[in-house]
């Protein structure tokens, strides 16, 4: 582990515990790898994206320190909630911006699809997240896995250190959860399996 990645996990606990100058020096130590995952999703969005990069760090920044009941566990469990905070907001605009436009009808797409997410991409954002929600149901790690993972740009041993599992339980998960989406998300409905 770097000595930044313990620093953030030690200023993690320490705003945990509540102390709030714990806060005000996490926030540089982590803001360009905040951006970093905004700029990564806002490439995935429709080129007429109305919310940019920065309004999305800061939406998600507001909802983070707001969450004052998370005790952070360390950093990769910092970004994977900060991967689904801002997956939340960018669902909540395609679901807005597809209710405008088309009566919000989302269509089934391939899992490589939904991964390109580009211009017009809406219906395929809001289709991964009820597919993700739907494999939560059954199985909530490998949703996070693949939160993690895809929406976090976590690597497998920082995702098994947040989820405290092996890295090759990490790659079993992924293997499995790309499997049940590809085939939720090319129509066939999954038993879980």
């Amino acid at each position: 582990m770097t000595p930044t990645s313990h620093e953030v996990t030690q200023l993690l606990l320490a705003w945990s515990e509540g102390d709030k100058q714990a806060l005000d020096r996490l926030v540089p130590l982590v803001y360009d790898e905040l951006r970093r995952l905004a700029q990564s999703y806002m490439r995935r969005e429709r080129a007429n994206q109305t919310l940019q990069t920065t309004a999305l760090i800061n939406e998600a920044y507001l909802r983070l320190i707001d969450a004052n009941r998370v005790k952070w566990q360390n950093r990769a469990h910092f970004f994977g909630v900060a991967s689904r905070v801002m997956r939340q907001i960018l669902v909540t605009i395609a679901r807005e911006h597809g209710a405008q436009k088309r009566g919000g009808g989302a269509e089934q797409v391939s899992l490589d699809e939904a991964m390109m997410i580009d211009e017009g991409r809406d219906e395929d954002l809001v289709a991964l997240d009820e597919a993700l929600v739907a494999l939560a149901q059954f199985d909530a790690r490998k949703a996070q896995v693949v939160e993690m993972r895809f929406f976090g740009g976590l690597t497998e041993d920082e995702i098994g250190a947040a989820l405290d599992v092996s890295t090759e339980t990490v790659r079993r998960d992924w293997r499995l959860a790309r499997s049940w989406l590809r085939r939720r998300l090319g129509g066939e409905q999954s038993d879980g399996t």
